[in-house]
């Protein structure tokens, strides 16, 4: 398949930003949203009928997991689902003998779970397109969806100012920075100094950014980083995996940067909120009643207020997940 700017994409993974040229990421974007249009207009677009494709989940998940199922439905598909328990990676069977055996049987491979070397060890050993769903190092599929989002709202990306608030170590902050890099944003990671990115990926962002004409800024006064900003982003305290002996530092440590309706208001009625889900930002959950009986918190990384107030995207950002993961599959498979 031919996308716009005449880039060709068959045969390849997804595994990170860094892969992908601006050009090459713009083009999944413009994909994505033809796609959803044709979606909303009940068009059909089978355009990978009778093929096969394998999630693998080491990670369980609801928007990943449903995004990819029904991204594969409406492009003719069938999507086999093998879960924590269902398949022997790396624990009776290596990654790379799981790979030749799923690589023969399926025509892609979603990958969801730990370190980023697993997914580029399916991808080095499987002969077929393999797709990163979530990894401690990256999440893709979230950043091209947060950027359809973004470019719904505001028309554009290049320019726009994008504040991630909170834990900025790990895939979210990673992948928004290197995202904004390439894509010529304005990108202010903002978080006491421990928690900022990796220095070696900074490095490799600043390079991008100087050819792109993007701004990288790291910053620990929640207010000074928040003005005029396009766009107030922020995960979870702690991820997926961790032990729950860090939530007690984590609390101490991220509190400040709790997007609330402040925040809000320091950066203007512009700005938009944004988060990849799932949120904290009432007593409805499990672990939010925990955490309520253990630190006498009602919400924790964003106010219900902001949550559910008319700034908020989060919605419309999680349904683009599907949509954007669709035009992965469709420009490496077709």
């Amino acid at each position: 398949m031919k996308l716009n700017g005449n880039i060709e994409l068959k045969g390849r993974s997804f595994l990170k930003l860094l892969d992908c040229s601006p050009a090459e990421i713009a083009a999944l974007l413009d994909l994505s949203a033809r796609l959803k249009d044709e979606k909303k207009k009940g068009v059909a677009h089978r355009l990978c009928p009778g093929k096969n494709i394998a999630l693998v989940f080491e990670k369980t998940s609801t928007r990943t997991r449903c995004s990819f199922e029904v991204a594969a439905a409406d492009l003719g598909m069938t999507a086999v689902y093998l879960d924590p328990k269902s398949s022997q990676l790396g624990k009776k069977e290596s990654i790379a003998d799981t790979a030749r055996v799923l690589g023969r049987i399926f025509d892609g491979i979603e990958y969801r779970g730990f370190g980023q070397e697993r997914v580029e060890a399916l991808a080095a050993y499987a002969g077929v397109p393999v797709w990163n769903g979530l990894t401690n190092e990256s999440h893709p599929t979230q950043i091209l969806a947060d950027f359809l989002t973004i470019r719904e709202h505001f028309g554009s990306l290049a320019g726009r100012k994008l504040v991630y608030l909170g834990d900025a170590r790990y895939n979210m902050g990673n992948s928004l920075m290197v995202g904004c890099a390439k894509m010529g944003m304005r990108f202010t990671a903002c978080a006491p100094e421990a928690y900022f990115p990796d220095g070696a990926l900074v490095a490799q962002c600043r390079a991008i950014a100087a050819q792109t004409g993007a701004e990288l800024a790291f910053e620990t006064d929640p207010m000074a980083a928040v003005k005029d900003a396009d766009v107030l982003y922020t995960d979870v305290w702690v991820s997926m995996g961790e032990p729950e002996e860090v939530w007690a530092q984590r609390i101490q440590d991220l509190r400040p940067y709790r997007v609330d309706e402040a925040l809000m208001a320091q950066a203007g009625s512009q700005c938009r909120f944004m988060h990849c889900l799932p949120a904290f930002h009432d007593l409805q959950t499990q672990i939010g009643g925990d955490i309520h009986e253990k630190f006498g918190l009602d919400c924790m990384e964003v106010s219900d207020g902001v949550f559910e107030g008319p700034q908020s995207i989060v919605f419309d950002e999680a349904e683009n997940r599907m949509h954007t993961i669709k035009a992965v599959m469709a420009a490496t498979l077709v």
